[in-house]
């Protein structure tokens, strides 16, 4: 028996993504004449048919929410953020007839995958976690009309997609304020490069700085790249009295680091995170942080997403930070 042709088969030929064989198919947004007349030749081609339970799921509601984090498996596990948002979307979609699946989205291979399941119609709509700069996630979904939710500010198209994001900008500054009226030579653990909220989290570090010359070391928010960070700036400012890490995991890693160096947190050294996740109350000593307001923040991605369900044009929310002070610094 002949192999039905399928929809990337159809988008191979073309020489386009499924998501815009999806929209030519669909007629569900804009695409240029060559495009169409590219699909619409492959189609005929390959004498592909939609695949009529295929087109029935997608108009069915599937009272499905999923949230894609854009991390290796490993990480989702182990990393406290994930944790607490993941747990907080759960406990709002708890109160409504929606269910959550998980879906790990680390690489453009992943990332093809999760955009055929979302478009194939499985799920009512998306949620995205942990943005990077090569997602080609968020845009391939949205431009296939696929309702969309960010959790963070994406580099660019803010306008086609609804988010919610914390002023991270603000929250660093305070943070790196808040250290400045203590210390003297006063350095950041950064996060990933490719990330918005690292870039936006190293603007209010620098905002705060001015005319001060800057230390920075990057990491991954993860435990051990804070500490391999912190070491990273001993060595090369044995001096430091002030770090500000981008993360409370990162701020953890540099205790562990300060503390292996003999440096006494805060006597030596201050430190202060960022998130107040559950860990930063914990640490030895209690770690100064910036708070993000995870309670609002899963509670609007919620709503948003049950909004561009229901059609709403996108919205962006974005949320105040506070600093929560504690021994650390």
């Amino acid at each position: 028996m002949a192999t039905r042709p399928t929809l990337d088969a159809v988008a191979e030929r073309a020489g386009v993504s499924t998501a815009t064989v999806s929209r030519v198919l669909n007629d569900s947004a804009p695409v240029s004449a060559a495009v169409r007349t590219a699909v619409e030749a492959a189609i005929a081609e390959l004498g592909y048919a939609p695949n009529p339970a295929a087109r029935s799921l997608a108009r069915r509601r599937t009272d499905t929410i999923a949230v894609v984090i854009s991390e290796p498996e490993d990480r989702l596990f182990v990393d406290p953020f994930f944790s607490a948002v993941v747990h907080g979307i759960a406990e709002e979609l708890a109160e409504t007839e929606l269910q959550l699946v998980l879906l790990p989205a680390r690489g453009e291979r992943q990332q093809r995958k999760v955009e055929r399941y979302v478009l194939g119609g499985h799920v009512d709509g998306t949620i995205m976690l942990s943005l990077h700069a090569d997602d080609v996630l968020p845009h391939a979904l949205a431009a296939a009309g696929a309702p969309v939710v960010l959790s963070g500010r994406p580099r660019t198209g803010a306008g086609a997609v609804s988010f919610v994001d914390t002023d991270n900008r603000s929250g660093a500054r305070l943070a790196t304020e808040h250290l400045l009226a203590r210390c003297s030579t006063v350095a950041t653990i950064a996060g990933p490069r490719d990330m918005p909220v690292s870039a936006d989290r190293i603007a209010g570090y620098r905002d705060a700085l001015g005319d001060r010359p800057e230390l920075v070391a990057y990491g991954d928010f993860g435990v051990e790249s804070g500490a391999r960070a912190c070491r990273e700036l001993l060595e090369r400012e044995p001096e430091l009295d002030g770090v500000f890490a981008a993360s409370d995991a990162m701020a953890l890693g540099a205790l562990e680091a300060l503390a292996a160096a003999g440096r006494r947190v805060p006597h030596d050294v201050a430190v202060v995170g960022f998130d107040d996740l559950p860990l930063a109350a914990a640490a030895t000593p209690p770690l100064t942080t910036v708070c993000q307001p995870f309670d609002e923040m899963t509670r609007e991605l919620v709503r948003l997403v049950q909004a561009r369900i229901a059609g709403s044009p996108p919205e962006h929310v974005v949320l105040r930070p506070r600093l929560v002070r504690r021994a650390s610094a």
